[in-house]
Formats: C-alpha cells, sequence, structure tokens
C-alpha cells in the first residue's frame, strides 16, 4: 500500500481536523448550485415528479357552484324549529349535475344528492339520516345550525387564486387540483441527465460468472433506482476498470451528456488514485471527506461544467450519502423549492452504540409499541458492508455528532424513508 493509500480517509478513522460537518457539507453543496436551465410543457399526467416553472392561477371558482356535502334534504333556514320539530313537504330532487330548477319556498325542501347545487331559496342541507321521511314530507328536529354541510361557490379555490407556485414538486395530489380548475397542461424544467458509473476491477455484472476476489457490482442497480424513484434521466455507463485512461475517458464521457456524474467507489483506502488524478485535471473538488458514518469519503465537486459526487464504494454508505447529500443536490438543480427530507423525534426502544465526532445514520424501523404508540427500534447490525439494513429498515436514526449512544427510551431524531428510498 502507498504511503497515499494509507493516509485516505475511512469510516473507520478518527475525525481529522478539518473535515466538515454534515451541516457545513449541505450548505457548501447548496451554495454552489443553481437549477437547470430549459423548459418543457406537458400534459399534466405527464407533469407528475416534475418542477413547475411558473405561477398556475385558477381560471374558475372551484367549486363552481354551492353545492351540497351530504345526501339528504335542502332547506331554508328559517324554516329550522327552535325547539321541538317542524314538518316540510318534500317538493323535488336536486341531482349532481341535474340541479332543480324550481324555487324552494318556505315550509319546503328538495331531495339533494352529494355535490348537487343548492336550490334557490335554500341555503342548508340536512343529511338523510337526521330527518325523517314520511312519503311527501320529512320531520327535523331543533338541533340543527344554518348552513350545515354546505359548499359554497369559490371555497376552496376562487378565479384568478394561484394555484400552485414556481418551484412546486407535482404530486398526484396537485395533478388532481390541475385538473379541477381545468388546466391541461403545465410548463416545467426539463428532466435532469444523471450519467453514473462505478471503478473496480473486483466487480462484475449480473449475468457474469464471479472469480476468485470478485463481487456482483449492487451499487450501480442501487443507484439505478434511487434515480429513478426521483425522476432523472438516468445514464448507466456500467463499470469502469481501474486505469488512468479508462477513468479520464468515462469522466470526459459523462461530462459531456450530463448534469451530474455519479460514481461509486474510488474514493476510499485501497482504492486506484485514477479518480482524483482525472478529477484534478478535468475538475475541481469542493471536499473529500465529511465528519459522518457511514459514508464520511464523500466527494463534491464538479466535472467541466457538471456537478460530481463521488459516492462511497459501500452499499450502505452509497445509499446513506445519496439521500443525505445528493437527493438534496438534484432536488435544487430541478428547481424544487423544499430539497430536504423532514425528521421527527420518536421514543427509541434498543441500546445503540457511537463515538463523538461524527454524526451517524443507523437504520431502524418505525413501529408501535404494545400501547399503539410510535416508536423506532434498529435493524441490528450496521456495519456498512450490509445492504439488508437498508432493505430491512424504513427509516434512519439520526445520532448528533457529540452523541455517545442512545438507551432504550430516549428520544431520538427519526428521518423516514417513505417519499425518499
Amino acid at each position: 500500500m502507498s504511503e497515499a493509500h494509507a493516509h485516505s480517509p475511512t469510516c473507520c478513522d478518527d475525525v481529522p481536523k478539518g473535515t466538515l460537518t454534515v451541516d457545513e457539507a449541505r450548505e457548501r453543496i447548496q451554495k454552489a448550485l443553481e437549477p437547470v436551465s430549459g423548459i418543457e410543457r406537458v400534459a399534466i399526467r405527464d407533469a407528475l415528479g416534475r418542477v413547475l416553472v411558473e405561477d398556475v392561477r385558477s381560471a374558475v371558482d372551484v367549486p363552481s357552484h354551492t353545492n351540497s356535502a351530504m345526501d339528504g334534504y335542502a332547506i331554508n333556514s328559517a324554516d329550522l324549529p327552535s325547539e321541538g320539530e317542524a314538518e316540510l313537504k318534500v317538493i323535488g330532487t336536486s341531482w349532481a349535475g341535474r340541479p332543480f330548477d324550481g324555487t324552494v319556498g318556505r315550509g319546503e325542501c328538495a331531495r339533494i344528492f352529494t355535490g348537487a347545487a343548492m336550490p334557490k331559496g335554500t341555503d342548508t342541507a340536512l343529511m338523510q339520516e337526521a330527518v325523517k321521511r314520511h312519503e311527501e314530507t320529512i320531520r327535523i328536529l331543533a338541533r340543527h345550525k344554518a348552513g350545515e354541510n354546505v359548499r359554497y361557490a369559490g371555497e376552496d379555490l376562487k378565479q384568478g387564486d394561484v394555484v400552485l407556485k414556481p418551484g412546486q414538486l407535482i404530486r398526484p395530489a396537485d395533478i388532481g387540483v390541475l385538473a379541477s380548475v381545468g388546466v391541461p397542461e403545465v410548463n416545467v424544467r426539463r428532466r435532469l441527465r444523471v450519467a453514473f458509473f462505478s471503478t473496480g476491477d473486483e466487480l462484475r455484472s449480473i449475468g457474469e460468472s464471479l472469480g476468485e476476489g470478485e463481487i456482483y457490482d449492487s451499487n450501480r442497480y442501487t443507484i439505478y433506482g434511487m434515480l429513478k424513484r426521483i425522476g432523472a434521466e438516468v445514464i448507466d455507463m456500467g463499470v469502469i476498470r481501474d486505469t488512468r485512461e479508462a477513468t479520464r475517458q468515462a469522466f470526459k464521457d459523462a461530462a459531456a451528456i450530463a448534469d451530474v456524474v455519479m460514481t461509486s467507489g474510488g474514493v476510499s483506502v485501497g482504492e486506484a488514485d485514477f479518480v482524483k488524478e482525472a478529477l484534478d485535471e478535468l475538475g475541481k473538488v469542493d471536499f473529500w471527506k465529511i465528519a459522518m458514518k457511514p459514508g464520511k469519503p464523500l466527494a463534491f465537486g464538479f466535472v467541466d461544467d457538471a456537478v460530481f459526487f463521488g459516492l462511497p464504494g459501500n452499499p450502505v454508505s452509497v445509499m446513506v450519502t445519496f439521500y443525505q447529500f445528493a437527493l438534496p443536490a438534484i432536488r435544487r438543480l430541478m428547481g424544487c423549492r423544499e430539497t430536504y427530507v423532514p425528521s421527527f423525534r420518536l421514543p427509541l426502544m434498543d441500546t445503540l452504540k457511537k463515538g463523538k465526532g461524527r454524526t451517524e445514520f443507523q437504520r431502524g424501523v418505525l413501529q408501535r409499541d404494545e400501547n399503539g404508540q410510535p416508536v423506532v427500534r434498529t435493524t441490528g447490525e450496521q456495519g456498512s458492508g450490509i445492504l439488508s439494513s437498508m432493505s430491512l429498515a424504513n427509516c434512519f436514526i439520526i445520532l448528533p455528532r457529540k452523541s455517545e449512544g442512545a438507551q432504550p427510551g430516549d428520544i431520538v431524531e427519526v428521518q423516514p424513508f417513505d417519499g425518499i428510498v
């Protein structure tokens, strides 16, 4: 092992002076990035997972007419009894899409169904379970209020209201909102192009036979899944051999076609220096290491005009660093207003060990205790090569730098996987 390799960072080292904290690294990454240019107009069904670039305003009131929120009877609130009961005559029916075309007078009511327009002369909808009907009359009790179960025109959105703002990552509910105001197409930022490859002569692709000391390259498949999940245009460049020219050419090719270049391996102990050589020649590296576990040897910088992320080689480290740094960066490049996944605090059910000086992202399982209260448990062994710990988990348990671990009953920070993994 060369002297350079002997001093390369690993997740097991003590934290060297000058190593960035997780928050410092995130801040530097965010400040270094701007959203990509390029706008596309797409149908709203194709807009899922895309990012808006302009205000979308409603051309109509939503709902477009005052209507009933329940199946029941539309009445004039002046007929509500102050005590005892009142009897009203049923003079017609208002259906959704087929409103009652008459006027309901005093002492009268109309049968009405959910979503149907409130007839003229009515301002209150009594649910059918709250009345007693006999032939063409109903009896109502003195326990109701004016305006019950009525949805007013423009109650949700008024004509001219801003429905969605620039930077909105479009979710299923947003597509529904766009449809509700009759918007068929929206302008969104173009898809982000991400090229990635693995480095290592020991790596083999699925379908190849394994020789002594060789392993299947799981990282490329994991990275592919993470990128597809967030809607990036994925460019898989395969496994690059550990040679100076192959590594250099891979970086040049990737930077020429992508907004982001991402590698797995090549930034830790025991691996060739060709990645660093290529980056020194073709780009600029902002930092190489972070005070965290797993995933300390993370590289961030630029190759030509492309953003560069050098993820570690260990499978769990790949996923942790992707979700904590690459994902927020990608969201920033996509133009999203919100880039980070929220977290919350829950009681811990197990003992967690940890050394001082690094933020740790341990894998956990959100569940409920015997009293039905939400708690979090560890998945068990936390080695950075144990990919099954990510498969078993549904959250990260985040232990801060100054922590020395946690005990059962301690309140810990939890970041759920739902929506990111």
